[in-house]
């Protein structure tokens, strides 16, 4: 008995397929579209992904930091609660140092913005961060192009002295030696004594917009009434939460918690900005994800559809493959092949379309991409699954017709 083997089965699937070239790219268009989406969406997590494993450490491996409010999880009811927390103050910070054993340097930062100015250049809303002078050694280590670091003798004395980004010298400084320069920062004038290593942008925001000074002239100039972040810098994974544990200790202590009481102050590791990360994240990730399934779905139905109407149109044809000798599990191979390389296409189309997609963001934007091997093997899979499903009832009806009846039909 005559059986349709599968080349001559993908053969007469692609002939059937260019023969109606219009009709194949209107009924791909939808599972195009989806692919597409995925692929595009896909292609950018996944480079963030790496982008943020590898430079959104704020923090070393080892360290971390203590601060007033939390990142993660903060609702509007928790941030009007955690308003109500005392600031972590200098003294604090002091109080660790003479206390911490399983804290190796502990520092303090605050921030706010404001315009830095050279003679007649100005560069508005720079991040100006007053640090002690053991900030530079933890978390995300400040390394100096050129000139010298904070001293203690800096933050001692309050002096007027300051470390500048990369952006600052671009901007403020393109022909002169910014070093032993004055500039202003708000109404005061800071001496130059350093320039920070030029980072980079990091998701599109500048690592290098910063102004570094001694916290305790920070303290001076901005006042001392508002909460610091104190720094934590630790030799291993395990020693940093043995820091943690003595570090909650001491500060409840100091904060005379109850042993009922919360935390009145929060804990921010690498880990936690990579949670944040992923929590911002994940939702527009899973919205992409179910608009692009629901494009799929759109093309699946227009798949099934047109494979009913090329049921019709081929309905004289099948009765002759059957009055031939084939079997009706070949008519139903053989049109369940072709929905299958229907929606296959188009999701190759839809894999190289979203490639270029997100080739093109990168290029205009700062959101990196990638995409690996596997996306790809399982967006072609997943577009002929699609075609598969989609694909039965045609398939099923085809298969099911009467011979003598599909002879007789004047399609």
């Amino acid at each position: 008995m005559a059986r349709v083997n599968i080349g001559e089965s993908f053969a007469i699937s692609m002939s059937s397929l260019w023969a109606n070239k219009l009709r194949t790219f209107l009924t791909l268009l939808g599972i195009i579209i989806g692919v597409l989406t995925i692929i595009a969406v896909v292609s950018v997590i996944q480079g963030l992904n790496k982008y943020v494993y590898t430079k959104m450490s704020f923090y070393g491996a080892n360290d971390f930091s203590v601060s007033k409010f939390s990142m993660i999880g903060t609702s509007l009811k928790e941030y009007r609660e955690q308003l109500k927390r005392k600031n972590l103050t200098l003294e604090e910070m002091e109080l660790l140092r003479s206390r911490c054993r399983e804290c190796n340097l502990i520092g303090a930062s605050t921030s706010t913005s404001r315009t830095v100015k050279f003679g007649s250049q100005s560069l508005k809303e720079v991040e100006i961060r007053g640090v002690t002078s053991v900030d530079h050694l933890i978390g995300s280590v400040l390394e100096l192009e050129t000139g010298r670091h904070l001293q203690k003798e800096d933050e001692r004395h309050s002096r007027f002295v300051c470390i500048i980004g990369a952006d600052i010298r671009e901007k403020l400084f393109p022909f002169v030696d910014p070093l032993g320069r004055w500039i202003k920062i708000g109404g005061e004038n800071f001496l130059v004594i350093g320039l920070g290593k030029k980072k980079g942008k990091l998701l599109g925001m500048s690592q290098d917009n910063y102004v570094r000074i001694p916290i305790t002239t920070f303290q001076k100039i901005y006042g001392s009434r508002r909460t610091i972040s104190i720094n934590v810098h630790t030799s291993s994974q395990e020693q940093m939460k043995h820091a943690q544990e003595e570090v909650r200790t001491i500060l409840r202590s100091a904060r005379h918690r109850s042993f009922n009481d919360p935390d009145d102050f929060s804990f921010q590791t690498s880990e936690t900005f990579i949670r944040f990360y992923k929590s911002a994240t994940s939702s527009i990730y899973f919205a992409m994800i179910a608009i692009s399934s629901i494009a799929l779905l759109v093309g699946g139905i227009v798949v099934m559809n047109i494979m009913l109407v090329s049921v019709t149109e081929r309905t004289k044809e099948i009765g002759i493959r059957m009055a031939v000798g084939a079997r009706r599990q070949d008519i139903l191979f053989q049109f369940l092949i072709e929905s299958a390389m229907l929606s296959a296409t188009g999701g190759l189309i839809g894999i190289i379309l979203g490639l270029v997609l997100a080739k093109t963001v990168s290029a205009t934007t700062s959101l990196p991409s990638s995409v690996e091997p596997v996306s790809i093997i399982l967006a072609i899979l997943m577009s002929a699954s699609i075609g598969l499903f989609f694909g039965i009832y045609p398939a099923n009806k085809a298969a099911r017709l009467n011979p003598i009846e599909a002879l007789r039909s004047e399609q």
